[in-house]
């Protein structure tokens, strides 16, 4: 790989251990990958979390060993120097707030805490979410970041415009501290562009029927990049963060667009590879499939745990399911969580909207979420949730039956305890 004379600089220690052994991984990394080159960064967004089981050892011996050998690959101990560019923590595995409503240890969230504290004070910012772009983290369109969690990766390549393949805790690590990446993949402006046109003839508005758009498209596409065209009424935040996360689950969506919306498509021949390119229809059977797809797991009605917020809610979503719950009461045999960032869980504070939730008998919860966590209710054996991503992956993670639908439709299950949902 050809280095630039500060990253050779970096590589040979004179900017110290640390940087030495982050280089060492992205050559070795690189070299993988088949790149000729790194590329800078100013955006990095990972994990330095320290929380699970396999962790606690190594943050018994110290933070640096734990980051050492878990964000550098590196057997050597290094210390810890402050994060080279802007860094942020991710969604990890338990809400320290409400660490014992998720049957989380005292000890699981205290070893947290430290993690915290350290990490943080290197220049770390700890959002905690997977929707880093929800509070603050915003790259522009064409800057090149290094960032982890699949559904903020599309997000981060199809709706900002930014570049980044997704990433690991590892390459995260050393990226932070050398403020480089290998040069590959959707940071390369040719492989960005679409290879399928994606077709929908059933009208795509709300977040469930682009859950659904999402689901199908991840099956139909795999790992490619589809240009969405068809009834789709203007998408906006929220939308596009539920179709990025089940594209995303379904297959391996990384990159998508849509003609008029998303920054690298200002019309369908310049979203496109030329010459290189599939059509393909999302039909009315397509969305019949994907609905049953998400909802062949759950085998009763009767609901125990309903959970809304994966990818994490947005403020306004905070604020539609206190007002559906407003005067009402979640039922006794029935759990209500929901999940938003830390930061607007206090913005939701604020607001009134966490105390309407918990008059109802809902928790307002953060920092991570159920197929993350590996956490439900004690006796949890159906799942609703307005969430194909948690529909598809928490029959396998926990086990559980689970059923996909609206927003509206899981608040009426958390508050009857039944079922009732479907499509229209």
């Amino acid at each position: 790989m050809k280095l630039t004379d500060h990253e050779q600089a970096m590589l040979q220690g004179d900017h110290g251990p640390a940087k030495a052994r982050a280089m060492d991984l992205l050559l070795r990394y690189g070299r993988a990958l088949g790149a000729e080159r790194l590329v800078e960064v100013r955006n990095v967004a990972g994990t330095w979390n320290a929380g699970s089981p396999a962790l606690r050892p190594y943050a018994d011996e110290s933070m640096d060993r734990l980051f050492s050998k878990f964000n550098l690959d590196s057997d050597e101990v290094v210390e810890t120097p402050q994060a080279e560019v802007y860094t942020c923590q991710l969604i990890h595995g338990i809400d320290t707030r409400n660490n014992r409503l998720m049957g989380v240890p005292d000890e699981a969230a205290d070893y947290q805490r430290r993690a915290e504290a350290f990490f943080g004070r290197r220049g770390v910012s700890m959002f905690n979410t997977c929707t880093p772009y929800q509070v603050g983290n915003v790259p522009v369109k064409g800057e090149h970041c290094a960032w982890m969690e699949s559904s903020a990766v599309v997000y981060c390549n199809a709706v900002l415009g930014a570049r980044t393949n997704t990433e690991g805790r590892e390459s995260t690590g050393a990226a932070s501290l050398t403020g480089r990446i290998p040069y590959w993949g959707f940071h390369v402006p040719e492989n960005r562009l679409g290879t399928h046109v994606l077709e929908a003839e059933p009208e795509v508005r709300g977040i469930m029927e682009w859950g659904l758009f999402g689901y199908h498209a991840g099956e139909a596409v795999g790992e490619d990049i589809p240009v969405l065209t068809g009834r789709l009424h203007q998408p906006g935040l929220i939308d596009l963060k539920h179709f990025g996360a089940a594209g995303a689950s379904s297959g391996g969506i990384e990159m998508y667009h849509i003609p008029g919306t998303t920054p690298e498509a200002p019309g369908l021949e310049a979203a496109l590879r030329p010459g290189a390119h599939e059509r393909l229809v999302y039909t009315a059977a397509d969305r019949q499939r994907a609905w049953e797809n998400l909802n062949h797991s759950a085998s009763s009605d009767d609901v125990d745990f309903v959970m809304l917020g994966c990818p994490h809610n947005a403020i306004e979503q905070v604020w539609t399911a206190a007002k559906l719950l407003d005067g009402r009461r979640v039922h006794e045999n029935t759990e209500l969580w929901i999940f938003t960032p830390r930061a607007l869980k206090d913005t939701a504070d604020l607001n009134g909207y966490t105390e309407v939730i918990e008059r109802a008998g809902g928790h307002l919860l953060s920092d991570t979420c159920p197929a993350i966590g590996r956490v439900v209710p004690k006796g949890t054996r159906t799942v609703a949730t307005d969430s194909a991503k948690q529909a598809h992956y928490l029959p396998a993670i926990m086990g559980v039956g689970c059923h996909f639908g609206s927003v509206a439709q899981c608040v009426e299950a958390a508050i009857t305890g039944r079922w009732r949902g479907g499509l229209a």
